[in-house]
């Protein structure tokens, strides 16, 4: 009868012990395979920019336009800068040298934008918030013909003509007395000028300093942190500023971690991925999910003519930039 071996000497193979599966491929944690996936990080993205129009409604009567503007820097501010403080050393003389366009963009992009948006809540409805963003790759394809000389085709001249249509019918509500009379609700104005201010920054940030984009996403928020209060300031001495109700922090809270953070770092990190050109397109999904949200969130009524206004926008971005672009 041969000697016994105790266990511990047995010969092991190597193979029983690798963890590494038969087909060499390493299987994925779901966080990497999520950080993996553009596509569902675009989405998630979109999705809390359109509750970002939510929000600008929810507000309503629980925190002040500027308060809440202010707010969402300031506390970005306060996680941020500290956690890039390394990164922000390494670039100062990049941003440095070009502390004008720093300024006037994040100023513009996140302050104004995000101002107006917010003001336009008060009189008018997330879904028509949510469907006049819609028109910002319009206003980008403008903006850029008019800073660039870029050139504009006919098909893409189609889709502007198109989409602009589709603005008219959410400022008008359908309704073309409006247009003759020129009575448009001041929501909907504000938003078009907020629309108008994100194109800018967009075409803007085509010409941003080499960096890369979340040490120039928190330059930019600084800028809108500083830019903000001035407008707090005038909001208190006005005496229309008040102090958050329970619901307003807990929409300040959705508004800073959500819209203001997480969203910014999926969508950097979706860009890496996929680049530029492609992640963009995504961004005809906030006219999408801000009325879906709405209509769930907030119980807002869809008319007839946003479905027509949808139509428009979303049909006049397709022919810009996809018929357009062939």
């Amino acid at each position: 009868m041969p000697a016994k071996i105790p266990l511990n000497k047995l010969p092991l193979d190597k193979t029983l012990l690798d963890k590494t599966p038969l087909n060499g491929v390493v299987s994925k944690t779901l966080p990497q395979r999520l950080w993996g996936n553009a596509y569902l990080l675009l989405s998630l993205t979109t999705l809390m920019w359109a509750g970002n129009a939510v929000a600008s409604r929810l507000a309503v009567g629980q925190i002040s336009p500027m308060a809440l503007t202010s707010l969402r820097w300031v506390f970005v501010c306060a996680i941020l800068p500290w956690l890039m403080r390394h990164e922000l050393a390494a670039y100062w003389p990049v941003l440095k040298a070009r502390w004008r366009y720093v300024v006037m963009t994040g100023a513009v992009g996140f302050t104004a934008f995000n101002a107006l948006m917010y003001l336009a809540g008060y009189s008018t409805t997330a879904i028509n918030i949510g469907i006049l963003q819609g028109a910002i790759p319009i206003f980008v394809l403008v903006g850029a013909f008019v800073a660039h000389r870029t050139a504009i085709g006919p098909l893409q001249a189609l889709g502007v003509f198109v989409t602009l249509l589709g603005v008219m019918v959410v400022a008008s509500r359908g309704d073309y007395h409006v247009l003759t009379q020129f009575a448009f609700f001041p929501g909907d104005l504000l938003m078009i000028l907020a629309s108008f201010f994100y194109a800018g920054y967009t075409v803007a940030i085509h010409s941003r300093p080499v960096m890369p984009g979340l040490v120039f996403f928190t330059a930019l928020a600084i800028v809108a942190c500083l830019a903000s209060l001035p407008l707090f300031g005038v909001e208190i001495a006005l005496g229309h500023s008040y102090w958050p109700t329970p619901k307003g922090w807990l929409i300040l809270a959705f508004v800073v971690i959500f819209p203001s953070l997480i969203s910014q770092i999926f969508f950097l990190r979706a860009v890496e991925l996929i680049g530029p050109g492609r992640a963009g397109v995504f961004v005809n999904l906030v006219p999408v999910f801000a009325p879906i949200l709405a209509v769930f969130i907030l119980g807002e009524q869809l008319a007839l003519y946003h479905g027509l206004a949808l139509a428009l926008v979303l049909g006049g971005i397709f022919i810009a930039e996809r018929l357009g672009k062939r």
